[in-house]
């Protein structure tokens, strides 16, 4: 086993088992059994520095259902944690969160705001990190005693101002509803106080007297959004976070909305783009994954040609001589060497953690799961790239778990594949019923 595999916690390592175990994604620990991402780790940690120097990046991950883009995302975000940004995943849907509505774009994305020390929805925290960083820089000019409260609240106020005057410029409301969140929490106005932060999270519905102390009004829309994201970086930069890694997750599902909507989500992804090359946004990591149908269909970013031109990346050539600095970044999916490898980054990561570590390696060797692998992928057809998710739920769950639990569990006489429907995502149905005469119990009971 190796050293990084031992060092892992007992409960990150139970996070990530028990993820798998349930056949999703992990939410963290994902660099423990990461396969083939190294390539691009270099480049990615360049932009990373980028964007902590008040820079701004982008990217456009680009692979078919089952080649690990929403692992990729998570596992970025992990790295961007480490050097101190906040993250947020976005899932693109057409009645959730349609992407020409930046507005409920800019909500989900507060909603999903997350810190290494703070699960989602951060903002407060985030807030009130900001307000005491601010009054900790006031009181370290030693102008302003530390119990002249009334002096501390302006030299305060003074100074979010200067910060938000490039935001205050274009979105006034945001800087005035800070300044209302900050009063009502000096007076002890818990209610008030909860209302602002709902509203300058994107949230509708607020109480009108909350906005009226504040001196706002209204709810967020399309065109103050930028704005409030653009102040939401201000203020994760002051107090500490040096930028926010944002994924715009399944873009892909623009191509099945009316075309007026297509028309209007494709342009507001041109403008945002447009809106990071003129360095609006200074801290902010963009990236948003789609299928290759997407980025080169006619129902996808080709109708709008300004936006197929910022996309625009060379695949002609053979897959290993891709750029990890391209704009569209390839996910070639596993091959059956890479799935067996993952297999064996599970076992190791699960037999830290387990009763009976030697009879996992003993019964479960690398053999049995380069076997494992190819009875998943012939399955569902062949396919390797569905196969990832269903084989680690069938490793763990069926295999790993009954080895460690049962003295006489051998998985090579006493487990047999199968795949029941209720288990299997669209996409493995649809592959599981391509597999032609390959035996499978796909009754639903």
């Amino acid at each position: 086993m190796s050293p990084r595999v031992s060092e892992v916690s007992a409960a990150r390592r139970h996070d990530v088992i028990d993820a798998l175990r349930r056949g999703t994604v992990p939410q963290a620990g994902l660099g423990l059994f990461a396969v083939g991402l190294e390539r691009f780790e270099a480049a990615l940690d360049d932009d990373l520095a980028t964007v902590s120097r008040d820079g701004s990046a982008f990217h456009a991950l680009r692979g078919e259902y089952g080649s690990g883009k929403t692992f990729f995302a998570r596992w970025l975000a992990e790295r961007a944690k480490r050097r101190g940004l906040a993250v947020s995943e976005v899932q693109i849907s057409e009645t959730e969160t349609p992407l020409h509505r930046l507005e409920t774009v800019y909500r989900r994305l507060v909603e999903r705001l997350a810190t290494t020390s703070h699960q989602p929805s951060a903002l407060r925290a985030v807030i009130d990190s900001w307000f005491y960083a601010l009054e900790e820089e006031v009181l370290a000019d030693g102008g302003i005693a530390d119990d002249d409260e009334a002096a501390l609240a302006q030299a305060v106020d003074e100074l979010l101002e200067r910060r938000l005057a490039d935001v205050a410029r274009t979105t006034p409301a945001f800087a005035a509803a800070l300044r209302g969140y900050r009063r009502a929490v000096a007076a002890g106005d818990a209610a008030h106080a909860e209302a602002l932060i709902a509203w300058l999270g994107g949230q509708r519905s607020v109480a009108a007297s909350a906005k009226r102390t504040a001196g706002v009004r209204g709810d967020l829309d399309h065109f103050a959004a930028l704005g409030f994201l653009q102040g939401l970086l201000t203020v994760l930069r002051d107090c500490g976070h040096p930028g926010l890694l944002l994924v715009l997750d399944e873009v892909e599902t623009l191509q099945r909305v009316r075309s007026d909507v297509r028309e209007k989500s494709l342009n507001a992804l041109r403008q945002l783009l447009d809106e990071i090359d003129a360095g609006r946004f200074p801290g902010l990591f963009l990236v948003i994954t789609g299928t290759p149908a997407f980025y080169d269909g006619r129902q996808g970013a080709q109708r709008l040609a300004p936006l197929a031109q910022r996309l625009a990346t060379d695949f002609t050539t053979d897959p290993r001589f891709d750029s990890p600095r391209a704009v569209q970044l390839r996910l070639q999916g596993f091959d059956l060497q890479a799935l067996g490898e993952l297999g064996r980054k599970v076992r190791d990561l699960y037999a830290g953690a387990a009763r009976h570590p030697e009879r996992l390696t003993d019964r479960v060797d690398d053999a049995y799961l380069d076997e494992l692998a190819t009875a998943v992928t012939g399955s569902l057809g062949g396919k390797v790239g569905v196969a990832p998710r269903l084989y680690l739920r069938k490793l763990v769950a069926d295999v790993l778990d009954r080895v460690d639990e049962f003295a006489d569990f051998d998985p090579r006489v006493h487990y047999a594949l199968t795949l029941n429907r209720a288990e299997l995502t669209e996409t493995e149905q649809s592959a599981a019923a391509g597999a032609g005469d390959i035996p499978l119990d796909l009754d639903p009971s």
